[in-house]
C-alpha cells in the first residue's frame, strides 16, 4: 500500500496496524517530520520515500527520496500497490485522491478536503472513508430498512464550554488545546470552529447519496454516528476513541479480531447531547446551503486554509476565521462549477482574494 501522510496521526496509526497484521507498505510520503520518517523507515522496507522539500533529501535514511506533488502523483501511477491512503492534509490532497481513481485504485481516506471541494467529480465506489463518523454510518447501514436521514456527533471542540464572551480574545495556545484528540494544528483549529463537522457533512452528501445529514455534540466521542429510519427508530454506533479500527476497515480484507477495548457502559458517565449553536458556531449557519449548493465547498475550503493559518500567524482572532469564510460563502455564492478545471481556478481565486 501507498501511505500518503505516513507523520501524521492517521499516518502513524495506519502503520501500527500494517505492522500487527504483516501488510506490505511500498511507499511512504510524510512532510518535514523527517525524525519520525527515519524511525518508520527502520519498521518498513518500502521501495520509495517522498517528502515535501527538496532541502530534507539528505537526512532521509533511504536510497530512493524524491518530493512534492508531482512525484506522489507519478508514484501512485507508477505502483504495483492497489491501495492507496490519503491522509494528507487540506486541498494538497485533493489531485492524489483524483490520480489514484484514474489508476483504478482502492482509496482509504482521510482528506476529507478531497469530497467536500469536489465531491461531484470524484467515485465514490473507489473510497473508503477513515473518519470514525462515516466508518460509524458505513457501519449502521442497513439496506433492508429505508433510511430517513444520518446523523455524526462532534465533540465540541476547544472552546465548547468557554463563555462565548471570551472567544474573541482565546488564544492560539487555548485552540489548539483539544479535550478529547490528539490532532494536527489545521483539524484542531477546524473542529474549534465547527468547520470540519461542516465538511464531514458534506462528504457524507457524497458518501451516501443524500443531502438529510446533521450533526450534534456528544463531548465523551464515544457515539460517532447514527442513522435514523423511516419507522422512527435510529441506531448508532458506538466505540472508544481510537481511528485504529475504522483504518482497519480500510486497508484489511477482512476484520476478524478485536481492535479496540470494548465500551464499557458501566464505565461510562452520563453521556450529554447538546445542540450545535450559531452563537458559538458562526460557521453552522451555512450548513444547509453548503450541503444543497455543491459549488460552495471549494470556496469555503479555499478561504478557511487562508484563514486558519492567518490565525496560527497571529494575524487574525479566532472570531474572524468565520467571518472570513462567510465573507466568502456570500461574495461567491453563485459560483458556478462545471468541470475540474473550474475547482483549480476557483480554489486559486479564493485563497488569492483572502492572503
Amino acid at each position: 500500500m501507498i501511505v500518503l501522510g505516513s507523520t501524521g496521526s492517521i499516518g502513524v496509526n495506519t502503520l501500527i496496524i500494517a505492522k500487527r497484521f504483516n501488510l506490505n507498505i511500498e511507499i511512504l510520503v510524510a512532510g518535514s517530520n523527517i525524525t519520525l520518517l527515519n524511525e518508520q523507515l527502520k519498521e518498513f522496507d518500502v521501495k520509495q520515500v517522498i517528502i515535501a522539500s527538496k532541502d530534507d533529501i539528505h537526512k532521509v535514511n533511504h536510497s530512493n527520496v524524491t518530493y512534492g506533488q508531482e512525484a506522489i502523483l507519478e508514484a501512485i501511477r507508477n505502483s504495483n500497490s492497489n491501495l492507496v491512503v490519503n491522509a494528507l492534509v487540506g486541498y494538497f490532497g485533493l489531485l492524489p485522491t483524483i490520480e489514484a481513481i484514474k489508476c483504478k485504485k482502492k482509496v482509504a481516506l482521510a482528506n476529507k478536503e478531497s469530497l467536500v471541494v469536489a465531491g461531484a467529480f470524484i467515485d465514490t465506489s473507489y473510497i473508503t472513508p477513515i473518519d470514525s463518523e462515516h466508518f460509524g454510518l458505513w457501519y449502521l447501514m442497513d439496506n433492508t430498512k429505508k433510511i430517513d436521514s444520518l446523523t455524526v456527533t462532534a465533540s465540541g471542540g476547544s472552546f465548547r464550554d468557554t463563555p462565548l464572551n471570551e472567544l474573541q480574545n482565546v488564544t492560539i495556545k487555548q485552540a489548539l488545546n483539544h479535550p478529547n484528540w490528539s490532532m494536527g494544528n489545521k483539524i484542531t483549529i477546524d473542529s474549534a470552529t465547527m468547520t470540519n463537522k461542516l465538511f464531514e457533512l458534506v462528504e457524507a452528501r457524497w458518501l451516501f447519496n443524500t443531502t438529510k445529514c446533521d450533526a450534534i455534540i456528544e463531548s465523551k466521542s464515544i457515539i460517532h454516528a447514527m442513522v435514523n429510519f423511516t419507522d422512527g427508530s435510529t441506531t448508532a454506533h458506538l466505540a472508544n476513541a481510537s481511528m485504529q479500527l475504522p483504518i482497519s476497515y480500510a486497508i484489511m480484507p477482512t476484520v476478524e479480531e478485536q481492535i479496540l477495548k470494548p465500551v464499557n457502559l458501566l464505565e461510562l458517565q452520563n453521556l450529554e447531547f447538546k445542540e450545535i449553536c450559531k452563537e458559538r458556531y458562526p460557521i453552522w449557519q451555512i450548513k444547509d446551503e453548503l450541503l444543497n449548493n455543491d459549488n460552495l465547498g471549494v470556496v469555503l475550503n479555499a478561504v478557511n486554509e487562508v484563514a486558519v493559518k492567518k490565525f496560527l500567524d497571529g494575524d487574525i482572532g479566532f472570531l474572524d476565521i468565520s467571518k472570513m469564510s462567510l465573507d466568502a460563502i456570500n461574495k461567491y455564492h453563485n459560483t458556478k462549477i462545471n468541470t475540474l478545471d473550474d475547482i483549480y481556478a476557483i480554489n486559486d481565486e479564493v485563497t488569492k482574494f483572502y492572503l
